[in-house]
């Protein structure tokens, strides 16, 4: 049966279609946790890496040529959500996430497997730079598709709430890993962990995997995917509404990635490498800030089903924009401050992020969803999340911090006219977006 019978079909309903429902979540959320997981592992152990698989006689070319090998990877995710975005509007959501899950795992498993630079010379620096490329290929996919898949699938009155979980997974993932590591560099000796350790996260996220494809396969698709479009449907869009619609999204996706990279990375690379906090009370309040994010995740998401969300999108954009300077000025090397201020950003960041799926699909009608998403928001991560930490760092390390916080003021407030325009479509059916 095609994609267009299977949706054409009447849906079954009732207690089987929510268990199901609530299944294909769960098994979104667990290939999210784990694609970030991967992603991840690649920063926290990047030290390690660049003494195995590149020329440990310039430690720090090693390093700089391992930082430039994860840049790589967010370049590659344009391109990613370029290829999957349409793919997932033709082929399905649940077939290209059961794809982008594979390539990420399988990647990490090769990563995990790379002969050291002393055993293969340059080539083990061309595999790992050819993984990472996939990886990136892959997680541009895994976003664009996910987005849309979970807002799809929730109850139209709590498609928020649902939203939240994407969020949730990249947190929990993204924090999984960095205490993965902190673990094993505890029971493990340095060289032990520069010899094999270091490959253990990988190797251990590509085995888990298997459970994550296994959950995967038993998704339910879309009704959207395919779906011949209804008498009370929107008529289509012309090439001009929709690269319009494009430039809007990635505005917003500007703001929406440049704020949360600003808390959830820059914030303690800059606390001790510009305040010199020491690097493991800060790791401490860090974790501690993170956690609080994702505790709050889901009410930010419940709340915008009762507030809208054009309501709590503006709440985090200008509350960001407002408190960047403040909260910025409050850090200094004593970790009390780094916990106030990465826990009062990181609850701004929440409003947006807790129902982010919800928001950009409730404007974006289905038929154009995934392939808008697939190039809008993978450029808006690799131009403005990608460069945060790197522009935090460099900036206030000269003295002129103050510039990268009136850039964050700056695209904010762009992101924030482009959503005053949003239609308020909370909670109504997406087929009469």
């Amino acid at each position: 049966m095609t994609i267009v019978e299977q949706n054409s079909a009447k849906p079954e309903s009732g207690p089987r279609r929510q268990r199901l429902k609530r299944k294909s979540l769960l098994a979104t959320g667990v290939g999210n946790l784990l694609e970030w997981f991967d992603w991840t592992i690649y920063t926290v152990a990047s030290v390690y890496i660049a003494g195995s698989l590149f020329n440990s006689g310039n430690p720090m070319s090693a390093l700089l040529s391992t930082l430039a090998v994860f840049a790589v990877g967010f370049l590659m995710r344009p391109i990613g959500g370029l290829v999957f975005g349409p793919l997932a509007d033709k082929l399905g959501r649940r077939r290209v996430l059961l794809t982008t899950m594979f390539l990420m795992a399988g990647a990490s498993l090769g990563i995990a497997l790379i002969p050291s630079y002393a055993a293969i010379g340059s080539w083990a620096s061309l595999l790992l730079l050819l993984a990472r490329l996939i990886q990136g290929f892959a997680h541009g996919g895994e976003s664009t598709t996910s987005y849309a898949y979970t807002a799809e699938i929730a109850p139209a009155k709590r498609r928020g709430l649902w939203s939240s979980t994407v969020f949730i997974a990249v947190g929990s993932g993204s924090l999984l890993a960095t205490l993965f590591m902190a673990v094993l560099t505890g029971l493990i000796s340095k060289s032990e962990m520069m010899e094999w350790g270091w490959r253990v996260p990988f190797a251990a996220g590509a085995m888990l995997a298997v459970a994550a494809l296994w959950l995967r396969s038993g998704m339910m698709e879309s009704e959207h995917v395919a779906a011949v479009p209804s008498a009370s449907a929107p008529a289509p869009w012309s090439k001009k509404q929709v690269f319009s619609a494009g430039v809007k999204l990635f505005l917003y996706e500007a703001g929406s990635t440049l704020t949360y990279y600003t808390w959830v990375t820059s914030a303690a690379i800059y606390a001790i490498g510009v305040r010199g906090m020491d690097p493991g009370q800060a790791f401490v309040m860090s974790v501690i800030a993170q956690v609080v994010y994702i505790v709050f995740l889901p009410v930010s998401g419940w709340i915008s089903d009762h507030w809208g969300r054009k309501t709590t999108t503006l709440i985090s954009l200008l509350g960001i924009a407002a408190t960047v300077f403040p909260l910025w000025g409050l850090m200094t090397n004593e970790p009390w401050t780094l916990l106030v201020a990465q826990t009062a950003g990181l609850l701004l960041v929440a409003f947006i992020t807790g129902s982010k799926p919800a928001a950009i699909s409730e404007q974006i009608p289905n038929r154009y969803r995934t392939r808008i998403f697939g190039v809008s928001i993978s450029l808006g991560v690799a131009i403005c999340g990608g460069t945060a930490s790197y522009l935090s760092t460099w900036l206030y390390s000269i003295g002129s911090g103050w510039v990268f916080n009136i850039y964050v003021i700056a695209v904010a407030a762009v992101s924030s006219v482009v959503v005053l325009k949003w239609e308020n479509n909370t909670g109504i059916p997406l087929e009469q977006v």
